[in-house]
């Protein structure tokens, strides 16, 4: 069975997203802090069982912003590190058929670091701390 991918919908969030992020000891971001209300990104799919998904922020400016990469943990096939390839290769090919001239990406885990530079993005400056202010 071959790896697929698709647009998130609605009830991904939910049904899918917050139990991923809980598995790994991670808070949830909030639906409304993410793009297009959880709705701005990809899931990668192996036929029925979901793999791996992914966020693009966009703005006024040529950098599109592709964050939030979660995994299924409990989907240890020998394809995992290639269907997280293919969703950040897809995720930055939707960036830059949509007119972007940047992606950026803010992540702290190697392994991920590892797939990001095989797809050609290179390291900016190590960042310290992530500042977030509800309004």
């Amino acid at each position: 069975m071959e790896l697929n991918v698709r647009p998130l919908n609605e009830s991904d969030y939910d049904a899918i997203l917050k139990g991923w992020w809980t598995d790994w000891g991670w808070e949830p971001p909030q639906k409304d802090f993410l793009p297009d209300d959880g709705k701005g990104g990809i899931i990668v799919m192996k036929g029925d069982v979901p793999v791996c998904a992914g966020f693009i922020y966009t703005s006024n400016s040529k950098v599109a912003w592709v964050d939030w990469i979660v995994s299924n943990k409990q989907y240890r096939d020998d394809d995992r590190k290639e269907a997280i390839s293919l969703l950040v290769d897809t995720l930055t090919n939707i960036c830059k058929n949509t007119g972007h001239k940047y992606s950026y990406a803010l992540i702290k885990h190697q392994s991920l670091i590892e797939t990001y530079e095989k797809l050609g993005y290179i390291k900016g400056d190590n960042y310290t701390s992530e500042m977030i202010k509800v309004l």
